[in-house]
């Protein structure tokens, strides 16, 4: 079974858990790379008027292909309550998606807003069922046991 790790990261707290993630199920990571700002701070402003309005980023990679794949996990940060503009676009540029499993996670410092059912109903609408779902803030972004539980639902997503 395989298992393809799509992520977006700026602050390396999503990346962290989808490298353990990677670890623990031999999958594939696919970092989600925004095109659009030049620095950190245009990121957090101008992107975070982005998420708020749902908006996609131009990306790198422009398509992600994961017809090979048996299951996918989503990650995202949190920006202004709602999922970044660079996983809209990624979930946009998804190919072979439909009838996927995929498990998703979002990481915040404090409280994740809307960005969960955003990313469901988004990956709803490309075929993908979501079967798991979990939110990181700080304190649980490092707690092991808390990882461990994405871990285990990505397994058992494996399974099923």
């Amino acid at each position: 079974m395989k298992t393809c790790i799509i992520y977006n990261s700026y602050s390396g707290v999503t990346r962290r858990i989808a490298e353990q993630i990677q670890k623990a199920s031999d999958g594939d990571l696919v970092e989600v790379k925004s095109k659009e700002y030049s620095s950190k701070l245009t990121a957090y402003t101008i992107g975070c008027y982005r998420a708020m309005k749902g908006m996609c980023d131009r990306i790198e990679p422009e398509t992600i292909e994961v017809s090979l794949y048996d299951r996918i996990v989503i990650g995202t940060p949190v920006w202004a309550g709602r999922v970044t503009p660079a996983i809209n676009a990624a979930v946009e540029a998804l190919a072979g998606c439909n009838g996927k499993k995929a498990v998703i996670y979002a990481t915040c410092g404090g409280k994740e807003g809307e960005t969960i059912p955003f990313l469901r109903k988004a990956l709803e609408a490309r075929g993908v069922t979501v079967t798991g779902e979990f939110v990181f803030d700080k304190t649980s972004a490092k707690d092991p046991e808390r990882i461990s539980s994405i871990i285990a639902k990505v397994k058992v997503t494996e399974s099923t």
